[in-house]
């Protein structure tokens, strides 16, 4: 039964076809302006890598289908998320939503504590409510929508929710790939932020891309002064002196020049990009 549901699955995703990366930043734009049409599109266009990355953990006795729904409620919050300016594919992006939800639902499945048929059936249906919410609306339903949704009370809701949270070991072990893993190692470190990852990254690319752009002696003085090399600690102005040879007074106004062009070239950037919006 569980092959047929997801053969009908493949089938039913195979009909959206893949994007360029020029379709995908124009797909961001809009979706940053609150275009609900391009969020779907951009979501639907990617279903199959929901797919792919379930089949990483096949081996672990949890449904495939159910695996799939948790990697696209990942899918929905990477894609509400995406901008443009990450300059990166957004499969690059998505993964790691998508693998830190089925992870958690690794967690989840894997408790000792086996709930009863009726209360298990709970949590199944608030769960699959709340994964139709979200890709309906692109947010988080909250309690009162999901039991306005299901005709209940939101009080069964609450409890529907906190029963879909047990307690396992961490050194259980499960079969990934025929190697020996425990769920302790499946756990997603929650604090990971992909979001915050790519924009630090983007960061520290524009800020050596305005370093680079300084006069030599400048660029000297910023490079050694704020520790582009990754050393412990940060040299001090007759450090710097000493290593690009001229004295520490030198060396502070070359700093204070280069901050100065920074600063000037963020301005100029934020202008433009204004008038660009």
């Amino acid at each position: 039964m569980e092959m047929d549901i997801l053969n009908s699955y493949l089938n039913d995703i195979q009909k959206y076809e893949l994007l360029s990366a020029e379709e995908e930043a124009s797909l961001a734009s809009k979706i940053k302006e609150g275009c609900k049409v391009s969020l779907k599109k951009l979501i639907n266009s990617n279903l199959r890598l929901v797919v792919s990355a379930a089949y990483k953990y096949i081996n672990l006795g949890i449904p495939v289908m159910d695996l799939i729904q948790e990697g696209n409620m990942g899918l929905m919050v990477a894609a509400s998320k995406f901008e443009r300016s990450f300059n990166t594919r957004f499969s690059s992006y998505a993964y790691p939503w998508i693998s830190q939800y089925m992870l958690r639902y690794v967690k989840k499945f894997s408790g000792m504590i086996t709930l009863p048929s009726r209360k298990e059936e709970l949590v199944r249906t608030i769960r699959n409510t709340r994964a139709y919410l979200l890709q309906e609306n692109g947010e988080e339903p909250s309690v009162e929508e999901i039991s306005r949704y299901l005709g209940i009370s939101e009080s069964k809701v609450q409890l529907g929710l906190k029963y879909a949270y047990s307690v396992s070991s961490l050194d259980q072990e499960v079969d990934d790939s025929n190697k020996s893993t425990t769920v302790g190692e499946l756990i997603s470190d929650t604090t990971y932020s992909p979001e915050r990852l790519v924009m630090r990254e983007e960061t520290k690319r524009s800020v050596r891309d305005l370093v680079d752009e300084l006069p030599e002696r400048e660029k000297e003085v910023i490079w050694y002064r704020y520790n582009f090399e990754g050393e412990t600690r940060t040299r001090t102005l007759r450090e710097i002196s000493g290593i690009i040879g001229v004295s520490p007074e030198a060396v502070r106004q070359a700093e204070i020049r280069a901050i100065k062009h920074i600063q000037l070239q963020v301005e100029e950037n934020k202008d433009i990009a204004i008038a660009i919006a």
